[in-house]
């Protein structure tokens, strides 16, 4: 049992975040204050949110790297509309319409993906040079800092605040809402619905899948778009904490997202993951990505440490299922091309 335990990918993954939070917080004491932690857990709330439509995008055995464009997207689109129309409400309006323009680009992805069967990775690639495009030279590239008074009061939006021994105030921002909210709504999807083991099945093998009775074009269509409603809260959530609408930002992120993702269990060859492994995944890019600083490691070297990640997270789970089969005496031979 205890084994069984250990040799799990979530398992190993929480021992490494615990030992390298122990060993930041050793050699300097900041880490353990207040502020960092609000810190790491409001850069943590926009990958995780990220990085669950990812992780269902990899369990069906797809990948998906327009994510960011259509957050980006979504998030200026809606408040460029907001401002235009003198718009005076809350978040929530906001949440609705750039979650619905999200997803509308997610149907688009699901389109050429469902209909024609083309290759996720193509489909993304293009789509996400497309949504990008036509934001900046059709919609806008000018930075909105101008923001409607209900996206602009969104960035003090604080669940609680504490003062620290320095005396300055630090707060946990709701937006970490969102997030918990986002991972019990796919734990209870992947784990216990029809269409959570079609996602499962579809990654496994799309002929199995088939042959069961699945409507694997119906899945595909809610996949990519539910990774688009995703994507436009993510990117509203960004543009609110940072006080601004950036048409620059975002974009770019998606080695982060999918290095945690895959750190955290999920496999790029479809039909495995989880989300407490994702979470975990996201939690130890984030310490790694904010914290090396702390240790006296240069910013410069964080794009090292993530691409060493996605290495090593996609090396390990393929050792261990090797090693597996050879215990059980079984050949492994390879897969031809199609």
């Amino acid at each position: 049992m205890l084994k069984k335990l250990f040799s799990r990918q979530e398992t190993l993954v929480g021992i490494t975040l615990v030992a390298l939070c122990l060993l930041i917080g050793t050699i300097n004491p900041v880490f353990w204050t207040p502020g960092n932690w609000f810190d790491l857990a409001r850069s943590a709330t926009v990958t995780g949110i990220f990085a669950i439509g990812v992780l269902i995008v990899l369990v069906s055995g797809g990948i998906d790297v327009s994510f960011t464009a259509i957050a980006v997207f979504s998030m200026y689109t809606t408040t460029v509309i907001m401002n235009q129309i003198g718009f005076q409400g809350g978040m929530v309006a906001f949440f609705a319409l750039s979650a619905a323009i999200g997803a509308l680009l997610g149907l688009i992805n699901a389109f050429f993906i469902a209909r024609f069967r083309l290759p996720t990775l193509i489909v993304t690639l293009g789509t996400q040079s497309l949504f990008r495009g036509f934001l900046l030279f059709v919609i806008g590239s000018k930075i909105i800092r101008d923001l409607p008074p209900g996206m602009a009061q969104y960035s003090g939006a604080f669940l609680f605040t504490v003062t620290d021994a320095r005396g300055i105030t630090v707060g946990l921002h709701s937006a970490v809402l969102f997030l918990v909210g986002v991972a019990i709504i796919a734990q209870l999807l992947l784990r216990h619905t029809m269409l959570g083991r079609s996602i499962y099945a579809l990654g496994g093998s799309r002929e199995a899948a088939e042959r069961a009775g699945f409507n694997l074009v119906r899945t595909q269509v809610f996949i990519y778009a539910f990774v688009g409603v995703l994507a436009g809260i993510a990117g509203m959530i960004y543009g609110g904490l940072n006080r601004q609408a950036n048409a620059q930002d975002i974009v770019g992120q998606e080695l982060d997202v999918i290095a945690a993702t895959v750190l955290g269990g999920a496999s790029i060859a479809g039909g495995r993951g989880s989300v407490v492994g994702t979470l975990l995944g996201v939690l130890l890019v984030t310490v790694m990505s904010n914290s090396l600083i702390l240790v006296g490691i240069p910013s410069i070297w964080q794009r090292v440490v993530i691409g060493a990640i996605i290495l090593i997270g996609t090396a390990v789970p393929a050792i261990r299922a090797l090693h597996t089969a050879r215990r059980a005496n079984v050949d492994i031979e390879p897969v031809p091309a199609e």
